[in-house]
């Protein structure tokens, strides 16, 4: 749930940018390419990102010119120039990088040293590009609750001195791609806002901050960028005997793995989504994106996204400066919004949405701030959403590339309200089960040859039923959904005979049982089983559908990503794998059937009973699954 602020408004804003722009060609007196290699990498990555210059706090010869405090600390005092607030009538300092100059003390109270500041509150946040809006989101609760009038947020990001060519000398600059990958594409700066709960009135605009959303997915993923572990990421460059061996280790390297990177979006494209679904963002309302991407790469990336979600906000409305002002991490999304509220004249009633992803380990934030009159009433005005504005955004939302197994974009638009609350319980669905004990075994490389054969052992009686209750519910079918019937016939003649192939393979692993009438369903597996027969036996179960979305979604999105886990860890032949080969390869056609079979309920389906009874289904489809995956493995 979003942080609602009812009296908080940026009364100023600032940024520092050290030196003179460097362009691509003159970057190399700072960042020089380390070997053929790196030559070769740096050119596909400046084709890629799209920047054309950016900052250095650093000179040609590697010496720093600016702390990372000290960069802060000059953002921070031109955006109280430009606010006309002195530093003693602050009482918060909130304060985000990933990483400032010292490990110790919190990277605030070196700022507040920088500035020599008087006694005062101080918040550090920590982590990568969403640690800037942790930081503001502090400093706004705090304001919003009444502990003070007025709170500044800074961020600050000095990566160069970590992309020196020396600190590449303990390997003989022998680096993967994942270290070169970042020296590419970060620069230096700095940015800062003052929030204020007491704003000026008067002639022009001014700007009220709505709401605040962050989340984090770390549960679900592996580490994506990080700095401190070795390249496995096994190792903390603390457990070395000294630092220069945790350097030649390549701990010390800052490293982005890029195959991960296309997660990032898909999940935050998912997160604005559910936020139009739940009425905080009004999409049509939206004047300005501001978006922070590492990469110019990645804009037509979320705009198809967007598109496919059907909540797609004009190209025309968004803004960046990354091409100008480079990636500078915690600190871009303020630099971003310091400059373009120096370069756009703003109306009375605009919105302007920020979003900031974070690849560390999935972080996505969200920030609605609203231009209104300066002379307008400062009391409380709490955005009311009308129930209208829910239902036409579900309406226009739900799209298989945030997180649906499906693609909502290739169908009729009256299924889109369905899909789009379907995408949100599959989003939920697919988060818990990343961390079932099953799955959290296969990502941390302790999967076993007992858990699979126990995760087989599980499934086969389970798959068995499948067809069954698939032809009790059609053949439970009645007027007029006579022609959903022979669809889910067809569908349960394909899942027939599969309960045989994951047996073989059962065997083939090294199972023990002989009879296949011997195996069991574990708890959650007889829980399942039991409620989809029931439901088969129902006059028109059309909810069937939302428990198919469910199971066959599994196979195509969850399962092929299992399966190279499932392989490395298990010294086992490929034909022991038949099953899940083949269920990820083919439940794409299966959901291609699941779509027509959903446009013949919607076309009887008047009152909407239909649609919600899959919705349901689907919903607790879902929770059953999940206590079937977590009594696989108990530990």
């Amino acid at each position: 749930m979003p942080t609602r602020f009812e009296r908080i408004w940026i009364q100023g804003s600032g940024r520092f940018l050290p030196g003179a722009p460097v362009d691509n060609e003159a970057m190399d007196a700072y960042i020089a390419p380390l070997n053929r290699i790196s030559g070769r990498i740096k050119r596909r990555i400046l084709a890629e990102n799209g920047i054309l210059q950016r900052h250095y706090a650093v000179d040609a010869q590697g010496r720093t010119l600016h702390s990372c405090a000290a960069m802060a600390a000059a953002a921070i005092h031109d955006c109280l120039d430009q606010a006309h607030l002195s530093l003693d009538q602050v009482g918060l300092l909130a304060c985000g990088t990933s990483g400032g100059d010292a490990l110790m003390p919190g990277f605030a109270s070196m700022v507040q040293g920088e500035l020599s500041a008087p006694p005062m509150q101080t918040f550090s946040s920590h982590g990568i590009c969403a640690s800037g809006v942790g930081a503001w989101e502090s400093a706004a609760a705090a304001i919003e609750l009444g502990s003070h009038r007025h709170a500044l947020v800074a961020a600050a990001e000095m990566p160069s001195r970590l992309f020196k060519r020396s600190r590449y000398a303990a390997r003989d600059y022998d680096a993967d791609f994942d270290a070169h990958f970042l020296r590419w594409m970060l620069s230096d700066g700095a940015g800062a806002m003052l929030l204020t709960s007491d704003p000026r009135t008067g002639e022009g605009v001014r700007l009220r901050l709505r709401f605040i959303h962050q989340r984090s997915f770390s549960g679900d993923y592996p580490v994506c960028m990080q700095l401190g572990l070795t390249p496995d990421r096994a190792k903390s460059h603390l457990d070395y005997a000294s630092w220069r061996e945790a350097e030649e280790s390549g701990a010390l390297f800052l490293r982005q793995d890029i195959r991960l990177l296309p997660h990032l979006f898909d999940i935050g494209v998912h997160e604005y989504a559910r936020l139009a679904h739940e009425g905080w963002i009004d999409v049509p309302r939206i004047d300005h994106f501001l978006c922070h991407y590492s990469s110019e790469r990645f804009a037509p990336v979320v705009d198809e996204l967007m598109h496919k979600a059907g909540l797609a906000i004009p190209r025309e409305r968004w803004y960046s400066n990354l091409t100008q002002r480079g990636n500078t991490g915690a600190a871009s999304i303020f630099i971003m919004l310091d400059e373009f509220l120096r370069t756009r004249t703003l109306v009375p009633g605009e919105r302007i949405l920020c979003f900031v992803p974070e690849s560390g380990r999935f972080t996505v934030s969200f920030a609605l701030i609203e231009v209104e009159a300066a002379d307008s009433t400062t009391d409380a005005q709490p955005v009311h959403v009308p129930k209208s504005m829910l239902v036409d955004a579900a309406g226009h939302g739900g799209d298989d590339l945030i997180a649906a197994p499906h693609d909502p974009s290739q169908a009729p638009r009256e299924l889109r309200h369905l899909l789009g609350e379907l995408a949100s319980i599959w989003h939920d669905y697919r988060s818990r089960a990343w961390r079932t004990p099953v799955i959290r075994k296969l990502r941390e490389r302790r999967f076993e040859l007992t858990d699979y054969l126990r995760w087989m052992e599980c499934w086969i009686p389970q798959v068995r039923e499948g067809s069954r209750w698939m032809r009790e519910g059609a053949a439970s079918v009645r007027a007029p959904f006579e022609e959903l019937a022979a669809l889910i016939q067809t569908h349960a003649g394909d899942e027939q005979d599969d309960f045989m192939i994951l047996f073989e393979d059962y065997r083939k692993a090294g199972g023990e049982v002989g009879d296949i009438d011997w195996l069991r369903r574990n708890p959650g597996g007889e829980a399942l089983n039991a409620y989809l027969h029931a439901l088969a036996a129902t006059p028109n179960p059309l909810g069937l559908l939302g428990a198919i979305y469910i199971i066959e979604g599994t196979g195509q999105r969850i399962i092929p990503a299992l399966l190279p886990l499932m392989k490395a860890g298990l010294d086992l032949p490929a034909d022991a794998f038949r099953f899940l080969e083949y269920h990820g390869a083919n439940d794409e056609h299966h959901l291609l059937r699941w779509l027509r079979a959903v446009e013949i309920v919607l076309q009887h389906d008047h009152d909407g009973t239909g649609t919600q009874a899959i919705i349901d289904t689907a919903r607790r489809t879902a929770a059953l699954y999940l206590m079937q995956l977590d009594h696989v493995v108990m530990s």
